[in-house]
Formats: structure tokens, sequence, C-alpha cells
């Protein structure tokens, strides 16, 4: 069905369709990429990013940043020097679309979908696949995710191969946000779903084997919006922040998100051996990204005991925003409310609480760690971040941080430069944080061309020790990863 008359957006009157953030349509191949300065001889690997990019003009709606197809923008370093491809994942959707040349689905908000005359009855009247917010490598498989959905496996030159189920034992998918233990090798993912049941989390083995079904996280007896998790060595760490789907709001032209702050927010904690779930609860805040979680017990008398204290590193909001709902009336970013920053929580599972720190109130997202720490103790992350006084679109950031562990940062200004998530690729064989490099894509506001940024850990401050330019504009957002070359 369509519930209303697909109308193409004025993208011009849509801020995450304009600029650093507008969609590109050609997908290239080039080699012998122009480096400035000097690509480390250590770095062999892939730098691959997944990003909403509308395949065709939208109709009905647009929502920054779950709406748009997904495309894969990849760098292969190696020997100093580097190539580029970039592709569209291919889905069903996607395909359909190409067939007749413009967009056939709307936006999320539109509840536009086409009927079997357009599409047949496999597709008609569906959702479309999104797999546009992610993409990770894990059991020799390259995922692209979405939101809370089956993702997408593409090839090692990016190629899309079809919908992942992970043999059928995942029907309902995976989230946009899995995370890998680098000890086991294990995948921790979770699903929220439209109908019951609401939410639930499965273990995937390094063979790509689902070790552990869907499980149902009890006590949630709604639909509700969950984007990312932590992990650590002992539990799943899913912060439940009160935002609830209201499909009765988005079939009569209202949001389809509701925030409910009068609700608070709860943390479950998911022993991962399948033992029962330890809720604590809060007041209301809401997070898009996680740093990183790790048991410690927090306890001097049980350092060790069976029911440590969590502490969870993130970075903390206010309320859940979308689209332009941060930006004020000429389009850009409005002041946020307090509370808001790299915020650190400790979460007593005995005890049902939680305690809050705000480390940093600076205006930063897109957090990440050294991989190979994730569930362990961190002694360092890095953030995009914001310069005060900035006239930037709400998503977009001018600078990058690197925090410690107490909160204390160190900043690269990136002036007419709109940088995304910074992402760790470890020197091959060095344990240590502090060797390896930092790297992101970035796009220049004032000619849109868009490079490769390479910072050495030691001192990223001190700015990129290569830029490598892209030939295609890369639009801001969101997700990626650093793939080592496989032995």
């Amino acid at each position: 069905m369509t519930s209303h008359p697909p109308t193409t957006l004025d993208p011009t009157r849509v801020a995450h369709l304009m600029g650093s953030f507008a969609p590109v349509s050609e997908e290239v191949d080039v080699i012998d990429l122009e480096v400035q300065g000097r690509l480390p001889n250590d770095l062999d690997g892939l730098y691959l990013r997944n990003g909403p990019n509308p395949r065709f003009g939208p109709i009905g709606s647009y929502l920054y940043p779950l709406d748009g197809d997904g495309m894969l923008h990849g760098v292969w370093i190696s020997q100093g020097e580097a190539r580029y491809r970039n592709r569209f994942v291919r889905t069903p959707a996607v395909l359909a679309e190409e067939k007749v040349g413009r967009a056939l689905w709307g936006g999320l908000e539109s509840m536009i979908m086409p009927g079997p005359a357009d599409v047949g009855p496999d597709l008609a009247d569906t959702f479309k696949d999104l797999p546009d917010i992610n993409v990770v490598r894990h059991g020799g498989r390259i995922l692209a995710l979405a939101e809370s959905a089956c993702p997408f496996r593409v090839s090692p030159d990016l190629d899309t191969l079809g919908k992942e189920t992970f043999g059928g034992a995942l029907p309902s998918g995976i989230t946009a946000h899995p995370k890998i233990d680098p000890l086991t090798g294990e995948m921790a993912v979770f699903c929220y779903g439209l109908e019951p049941p609401w939410l639930t989390w499965s273990i995937i083995g390094p063979d790509a084997t689902v070790r552990r079904g869907p499980t149902v996280v009890a006590g949630v007896d709604e639909p509700m919006m969950v984007h990312d998790m932590a992990l650590t060595s002992r539990r799943l760490v899913l912060v439940l922040a009160p935002a609830f789907f209201d499909l009765s709001a988005a079939m009569s032209g209202g949001s389809f998100i509701a925030w409910r702050p009068e609700r608070g927010t709860r943390v479950a904690l998911v022993p991962r051996d399948g033992g029962p779930v330890r809720w604590a609860e809060d007041e209301a805040f809401w997070l898009w990204h996680t740093v990183n979680a790790y048991d410690s017990s927090g306890r001097p008398s049980e350092p060790d005991g069976p029911d440590p204290t969590v502490t969870l590193d993130y970075v903390q909001w206010p309320r859940l925003a979308l689209g332009d709902s941060e930006m004020s009336g000429s389009g850009r970013a409005a002041d946020r409310e307090g509370g808001s920053g790299l915020a650190r929580a400790v979460i007593d599972p005995a005890a049902g609480t939680m305690r809050r720190t705000l480390l940093d109130d600076s205006h930063v997202e897109f957090p990440r760690v050294d991989d190979r720490l994730i569930g362990r103790r961190h002694s360092r992350c890095a953030l995009a971040a914001r310069t005060p006084g900035a006239e930037l679109l709400s998503g977009e950031f001018d600078a990058l941080r690197w925090y410690g562990t107490q909160g204390a940062a160190g900043s690269w200004p990136a002036g007419n430069l709109s940088v995304g998530e910074p992402v760790f690729a470890p020197v091959p064989g060095d344990p240590s944080e502090d060797h390896g490099y930092w790297m992101t894509y970035a796009t220049d506001r004032t000619d849109g061309t868009s490079w490769l940024l390479v910072f050495a850990a030691q001192e990223p401050e001190a700015g990129p020790v290569a830029r490598v330019r892209i030939p295609v504009r890369v639009p801001l957002g969101l997700h990626g990863c650093w793939l080592p070359t496989e032995e």
C-alpha cells in the first residue's frame, strides 16, 4: 500500500541532503591515489566505512541518520600506496528502484511502500532494507549493518552477496552495533522489534555460527529504540532510554518515535552465560554510542566477586534528537541542553543503581577505542568534536579529540574540514594503544573535496601524518572499521 501520493523531496528543505551530507551516485575505482605526507609502511589493510546515501531522490520524507541506502567507501593501503572503491549495498529494494530509475519506497516517517504492480508480491507492502549504518568483519564475512534488521553480506571487493541470516538462526536480524570480544572472537548482538519479542540478544561464534539464538530480554514489554550496546567479559550492557515506537502516530502523520522522559532510562546487564538479567534505573538520558565497558567491582574487599559493578563510558544526550530536530530555524545546530558530552556510569547490579559522571561537556560524538580492548579497561578513546561556536549542521564536526581515562583531552582542529568517526588501526604484533594510527574521512566545506586522514597514535594532536585524496566526495556519516590484511 501507499499511504499518500509519493512526492520527491526538495533537498534544499532537508539539511542532511545538502552540502557535505549530499548523496553521491557515481561508483568509481581508482588506484595510485594522491598522498600528501607519507603513509606508514606498517599500515596494510582496508579502511571501510558505510553510510546513508539515497540511490535516487527520496520521496515522502528523509530522516537522518536512519534513512538512505547504504554506500561503502573503501581505501586499501599497502606499502605506502592507496587505492579506492565505493559501492552501493544492493538490496532487493535498491535493485527494484534501479530497474525503474527512481525511488519507490518513502522515508521511514512517510510509510510509503510500493504495491505488487510496482515491485512484485515478494517486496510489495514491505519496509525497505536499510543496511546503511555500520560495517564489520566477523567469521570471514564482511557485513553491512542496518539499525535492527538482517545485515547484508558483501564480498572483499564490496559487491553485494545477499541478506545474511546466519544459516536461518537469526531471521529477524541484529543490531547496527555488534561487539566482538577480542579474546574469544564471539560477536554479541541484540535486536529490537515492533512486535513481540520486543528485545532479544544472541551470541555468534568466531566461525560465524550462532552459539546462542535469540534470547528474550525479560522486562521489556513494548517497542523501544536501542541503537548501541557495550560488552564486558561477563555481560552485555543494553541502555534502554525512553524512546518508544508509536506506529499509530506515524500512520496519522506524526512522529514514529515518542520521547517519554517521565519513564526514565534503564540499563539491562545481561549475563553472557544466560543468567538472570539485572537492571539499574536513573533519570532519563539518551545515548547514541557507547565508548566501551568493563567489569570493575568497585568494592576493595571483592575485586573479583561474583557480581562486580560495570563501568560504562558513553556519549550522553539529554534526549533523543533525529533529523533536523536539533537545529535552529537557520538549519544550523542549535545550542544543546545541559548534561551532554563524554560521560561515565558506574552500575551496581546488586543495588540496581548507577552513578553517572560527566567527564567533559564538549560537543562530541562517534567515540571509538582500540577494538582489541573491547570489554576490558581502555586508557584512551577518540571522538569527533565540534569547536565551540562553529556554524555546523547537526551531526557535523570540525575537530578530533582524544581522552585519557580521567577525561584529560588533546585535540586537533580540522579548520575547513568536516571530520567523521575516528577508527584505530594497530601496528601488527604490538599490543600498545599508543602504537598505531587513527584514521577518518574528512570533507572540505569550501570545495567538497574528501580525504582520508591518518594520525600517529603517539601524538595525534600534531595532525595527520598522511592525507589521501579521495576521488569522489564521501558524504558525512556514519561508521567504519579497519580491516587488516588477513594472513
